[in-house]
């Protein structure tokens, strides 16, 4: 069968021939366990479910997980062992699972829920650059959107992840998740049900982006969005060969995005600390618990 799951319709059989994500029909994982380092309201005490899957359709050249974003590492499993897997972190007491980058593989993935659905919230985490049409397919299944919003301007896109429609195909799939779930719900002790959460990666030198993707959030999306300014970035995978992203964001750079995020007037969102600009946030990817 020939993928077109996402934006990049590479319209090939991945039987054959790997995709332009990288990989093949094959659903190919690095790691499989609670993670601690989501927002709290999806990594909470116990730990959100994630499965990293390896692959991706973007080709940012700053991916802390290039490791499996295009490195290719992971370890090929079956349709069947995936539904296990989300068993297996549902009894470990996960708060979700949690989808890392699940595009490349929604069709296998649908097939496991298939198999088993857990009774926890399913989260898809992804970089935002997501078809439509695949994503209308999850909408009996995802419970939470956690997604990134990277880029408002085409030659930005295209500089740090190759993808010029960035923009043009991101803020229809953010409207499409939202449009499946609207309301953002949180149990009693302050985890995520339902919702939506976007994400916004603040780059050095780049605090235009930042302001057109907050000024479009407030003019086209509901007022009760949540937003994640995300101050972590550290300059990894290629980074070297951009002079401005090479390094880690300014104290300075950080608190005028916040003066943005209060002038507009948002009122739901998360922060992060400058402190957490470090890899030691990264998740080790080791094949555990595949």
């Amino acid at each position: 069968m020939v993928c077109n799951a996402c934006p990049r319709k590479c319209n090939i059989d991945r039987s054959e021939k790997a995709g332009f994500c990288g990989m093949s029909d094959k659903i190919k994982i690095a790691r499989a366990g609670l993670h601690f380092w989501e927002e709290p309201c999806i990594s909470g005490e116990k730990g959100s479910g994630t499965v990293f899957f390896s692959g991706c359709p973007l080709k940012c050249v700053y991916c802390q997980n290039e490791e499996i974003s295009s490195g290719g590492f992971g370890k090929e499993i079956t349709t069947e062992r995936l539904a296990e897997i989300f068993r297996e972190l549902e009894e470990k007491g996960a708060h979700n699972i949690n989808l890392v980058t699940p595009t490349h593989y929604s069709e296998q993935i649908l097939k496991a829920f298939e198999i088993y659905r857990p009774e926890i919230p399913i989260v898809y985490n992804c970089s935002g650059y997501e078809d439509v049409q695949t994503l209308k397919k999850f909408k009996d299944i995802v419970d939470i959107y956690l997604t990134d919003f990277k880029y408002f301007d085409s030659e930005v896109s295209e500089k740090y992840s190759k993808a010029k429609d960035y923009f043009e195909v991101t803020s229809k799939a953010v409207k499409e998740m939202i449009r499946q779930q609207p309301e953002n719900i949180f149990g009693e002790d302050g985890i995520m049900k339902k919702g939506v959460i976007i994400r916004h990666l603040v780059l050095p030198l780049n605090l235009t982006q930042t302001r057109k993707i907050l000024e479009w959030i407030k003019d086209n999306l509901p007022e009760n969005v949540i937003i994640s300014l995300m101050s972590q970035y550290v300059p990894m995978g290629r980074a070297c060969e951009h002079k401005e992203i090479n390094r880690k964001l300014t104290t300075r750079e950080y608190e005028k995005v916040l003066d943005m995020f209060d002038e507009l007037g948002f009122e739901n969102g998360f922060m992060q600390e400058l402190s957490s600009s470090k890899e030691d946030f990264i998740p080790p990817f080791n094949l555990e618990g595949v």
